[in-house]
């Protein structure tokens, strides 16, 4: 009897020793991973406020000796780049973009999720093909209708074609899937159609999958270059990341300025997920659960 609760004690010694290494090689790797993208980071952050002579220096220096805002004063002084003007074009862009992504994004999903009519399982398998075509391949055909249709050097042709959002529907129809069937059916036994079932009961429930969609989308709409260079050529109308691409000439580039100009376009991106991580780490723990 001595010797097998000895054993079951060295057993669970064991176990509880192969979790704890578990959990630190677990530890370890997201260590790794947050270090590889928080370095350069501080890195941007760090070049934006030196000065010119410091930046080809052969000593590496995370603290600048002699901290300077003379990087972010000439971009944003500088006529020839109106980052202010920039700045307010991607926001417009971006929160548009965004906005009206969430409300199709979600409508489609539900009814991809909810509603029975002919060949949707078709159609959405469909959809979900197309997410394994490259981007590129939709860029002559988007401006060529844009231009035709008279919406280049205007916000609404860097917005519309960025509309049509598979991902955004997949990750919406998923979510929508993980929802009880029975909170619709006690909210439509009461009298609710369907758009009261989905506006009243279903979508205030989405809330973290929406905030999570959101910094995805604005994210993805933020960033843009592409698409924003070959539509957007009126610098009135441009937005931040095209513009700031004429800080690297063909020959010099004006790395402090550009990276000042990098830690303006990361800071929306920072602000807006600081307050909507709470949503995000929501939605994460939530998926998969259903019932």
């Amino acid at each position: 009897m001595t010797q097998n609760a000895t054993s079951i004690q060295h057993s669970e010694a064991h176990y509880r020793l192969r979790r704890i290494a578990g959990r630190m090689t677990l530890y370890l790797v997201l260590v790794l991973i947050a270090l590889l993208i928080i370095i350069p980071m501080l890195w941007m952050l760090s070049t934006s406020f030196k000065l010119k002579s410091q930046l080809f220096s052969r000593e590496i220096y995370w603290i600048p000796k002699v901290i300077t805002l003379e990087n972010y004063t000439k971009i944003l002084n500088n006529p020839s780049t109106p980052i202010a003007l920039w700045f307010r074009n991607s926001v417009i862009v971006a929160t548009l973009t965004t906005t009206a992504k969430l409300i199709l994004d979600s409508l489609a999903g539900y009814a991809y999720a909810r509603l029975k009519f002919p060949g949707r399982d078709q159609i959405f398998a469909l959809l979900l093909a197309t997410l394994f075509l490259p981007g590129v391949m939709f860029l002559v055909p988007n401006f060529v209708t844009v231009a035709r249709v008279g919406m280049l050097n205007k916000f609404s042709g860097a917005i519309i074609p960025a509309l049509a959002s598979v991902f955004g529907v997949y990750f919406m129809r998923q979510f929508f899937l993980s929802i009880p069937k029975e909170l619709e059916e006690a909210a439509a036994i009461d009298g609710a159609n369907t758009f009261q079932v989905f506006f009243q009961v279903v979508l205030p429930l989405a809330k973290p999958a929406l905030a999570t969609l959101a910094v995805i989308e604005f994210l993805g709409s933020w960033n843009d270059f592409l698409w924003a260079l070959l539509v957007l050529k009126d610098r009135a109308v441009q937005t931040l990341q095209p513009g700031l691409r004429t800080l690297q000439g063909a020959y010099t580039s004006e790395y402090g300025l550009m990276m000042a100009g990098a830690v303006i376009v990361a800071l929306p991106v920072l602000v807006l997920y600081a307050f909507l991580q709470r949503y995000v780490v929501e939605s994460v723990a939530t998926t998969g659960l259903k019932g």
